[in-house]
């Protein structure tokens, strides 16, 4: 059994996997959740030039992604999502100090409104000259809250007062909170985006999809080198398709490889469990009620080599909790 599982990892390993990183604050200790200390960029980022991983830009990637080109283990790309003030004052002379490109994506509403907090538009073409810029939305909404029109409408605007201001169209958009579904990545990718971008662990491959982009988060405190592990694992998800009405998750059914015979759950608020697979068919029957109204749902052979779900409540009055 242990060899057959071993097998399958082996089997797993076959494509590189490159990483993408997104950051937000920088130097903001007003902000734990969302910050990474000048200390730790520096950390991070000497780590990748002293154990020879080639900071690359998000296009490079994404050209080779198109290309079905293999993508290599060593290169790593580097996001900023909302356009924090903190991010111009004391991150990017981090960047520049090591010859890193970014991607920096706007929160537009808050640019164009000149929200205290966040970079104004002549702060981002300046940026511009170091990396790209791409859309983070226009409003920050929880775009699985909206119907179409309402996603339609909030990217249109970002899209549109993105492109007057900086001269050019944004090629990447991220989903806000990294949440999205099938009807918010059908209507977002009418705007013809290279590539979408979510917030999950995971990595990038030659087969990985344009439209769903693993981006793993560095916050605060972190292991590089833990983080640097992660890998994609293929997962043909079947059931939960969404969040359960009566909150109660009854099952997980998914296929995967038929080498496989064992694998990890996770649940949010569950942690995690072993569970069987029979000629490649996950059929876990749970029973679990589900405290929050973001659950992710994790398989994975060795807790690094995963693939993720998320599923989110309908909009309603109670008040949101976050995944963790």
């Amino acid at each position: 059994m242990r060899y057959l599982l071993l097998l399958a990892i082996s089997y797993l390993y076959i494509f590189a996997n490159a990483h993408i990183f997104v950051y937000h604050r920088f130097g903001d200790i007003r902000h734990k959740n969302t910050n990474t200390t000048i200390t730790e960029l520096e950390k991070e980022f000497a780590y990748f030039k002293q154990n020879n991983y080639k900071v690359v830009s998000l296009d490079r990637i994404i050209t080779k992604l198109n290309n079905k080109e293999e993508i290599p283990d060593n290169w790593v790309a580097l996001t900023i999502d909302d356009a924090y003030k903190s991010f111009y004052e004391n991150g990017l002379k981090i960047f520049k100090k090591y010859n890193y490109p970014f991607t920096l994506l706007v929160y537009v509403k808050a640019t164009d409104r000149n929200y205290g907090d966040f970079m104004n538009w002549d702060q981002i073409k300046d940026a511009s000259n170091y990396g790209t810029i791409a859309l983070h939305s226009y409003a920050h909404p929880h775009l699985t809250y909206l119907n179409k029109e309402e996603i339609y409408k909030d990217t249109k605007k970002a899209y549109e007062i993105f492109e007057e201001k900086m001269g050019f169209a944004p090629k990447y958009y991220a989903y806000p909170y990294g949440e999205y579904d099938k009807k918010v990545q059908n209507t977002i990718k009418q705007f013809g985006f290279k590539a979408l971008l979510n917030q999950s662990n995971g990595s990038v491959t030659k087969n990985s999809d344009p439209l769903n982009i693993h981006r793993v988060a560095l916050v605060g405190k972190i292991n590089i080198k833990e983080k640097l592990k992660y890998k994609t694992f293929d997962v043909d998800w079947i059931k939960p398709a969404k969040f359960p009405q009566d909150n109660i998750l009854k099952e997980v059914v998914a296929k995967v490889d038929k080498d496989i015979k064992q694998l990890k759950l996770y649940v949010t608020g569950e942690g995690w469990r072993d569970i069987k697979v029979k000629n490649g068919i996950i059929d876990e029957k749970l029973n679990i009620y589900l405290k929050r109204t973001r659950v992710r749902i994790v398989l994975s052979t060795d807790y690094y080599t995963i693939s993720n779900k998320i599923i989110i409540k309908e909009k309603n009055n109670k008040e949101r909790t976050d995944v963790k």
